[in-house]
């Protein structure tokens, strides 16, 4: 498993990412969540201070209320005095509009002036060095610190002239007068400042608190939901690169991240599968290259026997012409030695015989010489009982046919076909050949020509059947595969029926096959008629 959290590089890192940011998000969150609640319990302290501060300059006012409507001075200072002794209160004074301070619990500050920067000419009057306008909305308090000391509220209350005032006759204030001067107390905060400062202390501690408690949860989950499936996807990738495509992500969930490890485990399987089938393609490829490397082999193999097939043809071909000269000789003689003979004699008869097989033979050489010679291939019309019985006439003539009966049936009609006479000689040679060859030189041969119709056109069918060893079931396909033989090595090339199916195809005809094992085989050789021969 790969490092999930790396916080040196973060940028290789997703969790990582993920943490910092949503970390530092929540920071921010809880710093200004920190903050207002801060600054909301200074707001509810001060509230609490200033509505405090007022009740206690109501309860001063209430206590020199006698003292002043009975003009007591000197009860009036001590009342200040008195109510400054507790802890917490600073001083208090009163002061007239001018600013002028008639009492104070401090003696020595009365009859001073009060500084009108202080809340106490700011807090009603716009411009107090300039002007005598009031503002709409007085400020009644104001919060101050002298050198390091505690916070102080400065709390100011107007004296209202009441009728107890206007009304008696020691007082020289009108009846239009609102207000005859000012209560002004200045009290200590500071127990509310240390109650302020640890709740800041316990709330600060509380934000840290939390956002370590949410950043090892949130790194918990990232773990659990996003960094260890990403960390087993980027293994599975991983050995899947190096190869290994058995390798699989076992994320189980429903979310995202278990679709994307049910895809990347089906990508592995149509990987893997691919795999396979190219290896047993190759496998395949290489057997069939192998195949057609013997193949290839065994036909230039047949090739070169067929060349040396052609160049023993040629050399038989020239052996019979040299042979065909001694037997006109032979005649010539036989002719000119019979005239010396009567008619009726022995010698004659003798010499009648050796003209007759003289003859004979120089016939046959002319029918080899005829199909051996290379002429170019010319169309014309060919009656396909003559060129049957011409080539039976040949073969008939060779040793490997003196055990074989033919039982000929030609139908008595002209079968004429446009052709070339030496390719269909071609084809019954082919044909007598082969049915000499699977009967091992002895049996019988039937051969029969017939009329037939096939899709409306007349053709000519030649039947071939011999009494042989018969064709295989599963070599039926490949009986007109080039070089494709069953015979023993050197027994044949495999080109007879190929060459033979060629030219019949050539023709426009086709031949059809069937063999029995053991009993036979017969072929059906159709070639279409000429117009002129339907």
């Amino acid at each position: 498993m790969r490092n999930l959290f790396n916080f040196r590089n973060p940028e290789k890192s997703i969790a990582t990412k993920l943490i910092i940011a949503i970390g530092l998000l929540i920071s921010i969150v809880s710093l200004i969540f920190w903050y207002a609640i801060l600054q909301k319990q200074k707001m509810d302290v001060m509230s609490i201070a200033v509505k405090y501060g007022g009740s206690f300059v109501n309860f001063t006012k209430e206590s020199i209320h006698h003292s002043l409507l009975t003009s007591q001075r000197d009860e009036t200072q001590r009342v200040l005095e008195t109510l400054a002794t507790p802890e917490g209160v600073r001083r208090v004074r009163i002061y007239d509009h001018k600013g002028k301070i008639l009492f104070c619990s401090h003696k020595k500050s009365v009859g001073q002036i009060i500084d009108k920067a202080t809340v106490a000419c700011k807090g009603c009057h716009v411009d107090p060095g300039k002007s005598s306008e009031l503002l709409q909305n007085p400020q009644r308090w104001s919060v101050y610190r002298e050198n390091s000391g505690p916070t102080l509220l400065k709390i100011v209350g107007p004296i209202p002239n009441e009728p107890d005032c206007y009304t008696a006759s020691c007082h020289v204030h009108s009846r239009e007068q609102g207000i005859l001067g000012f209560v002004e107390a200045d009290v200590s905060l500071a127990l509310l400042d240390e109650a302020v400062f640890k709740q800041g202390l316990a709330l600060t501690a509380y934000v840290i608190v939390f956002v370590f408690a949410v950043s090892a949860f949130l790194g918990i989950i990232i773990y659990k939901i996003v960094s260890r499936p990403v960390s087993e996807l980027v293994d599975g990738m991983a050995q899947v690169a190096g190869g290994n495509l058995d390798a699989s992500v076992s994320i189980k969930s429903g979310d995202e991240m278990g679709v994307l490890a049910q895809t990347f485990n089906s990508m592995i399987r149509d990987l893997k599968a691919a795999r396979d089938q190219r290896e047993k393609w190759t496998q395949t490829l290489e057997a069939e290259v192998a195949k057609k490397t013997e193949e290839i082999q065994r036909t230039h193999a047949n090739l070169m026997q067929t060349e040396k097939l052609a160049s023993l043809g040629r050399m038989a071909a020239g052996v019979a012409h040299e042979i065909n000269n001694p037997l006109t000789g032979v005649v010539t003689f036989a002719h000119l030695l019979k005239k010396r003979f009567p008619s009726d004699s022995t010698e004659a008869e003798d010499l009648n015989v050796i003209i007759e097989q003289a003859e004979r033979c120089s016939k046959i050489i002319k029918n080899l010489l005829t199909f051996a010679r290379a002429t170019p291939s010319e169309k014309g019309k060919v009656s396909i009982n003559d060129v049957l019985s011409r080539t039976i006439f040949m073969v008939q003539n060779q040793e490997k046919f003196h055990h074989i009966k033919f039982n000929i049936n030609l139908e008595d009609y002209q079968f004429i076909i446009l052709g070339d006479p030496s390719q269909f000689q071609q084809i019954f040679l082919n044909m007598f050949i082969n049915a000499a060859d699977a009967m091992n030189g002895r049996g019988n041969i039937f051969v029969s020509t017939r009329k037939t119709t096939e899709s409306g056109k007349p053709y000519v069918e030649i039947e071939f059947t011999d009494e042989g060893c018969g064709i295989k079931e599963e070599d039926m396909p490949k009986l007109f595969e080039p070089f494709f033989t069953t015979k023993p090595v050197g027994k044949g090339t495999g080109l007879g029926l190929s060459v033979s199916h060629g030219i019949v195809k050539h023709l426009g005809g086709h031949i059809k096959v069937k063999s029995v094992v053991g009993k036979g085989t017969t072929f059906f050789v159709r070639l279409p008629l000429a117009e002129e021969a339907r």
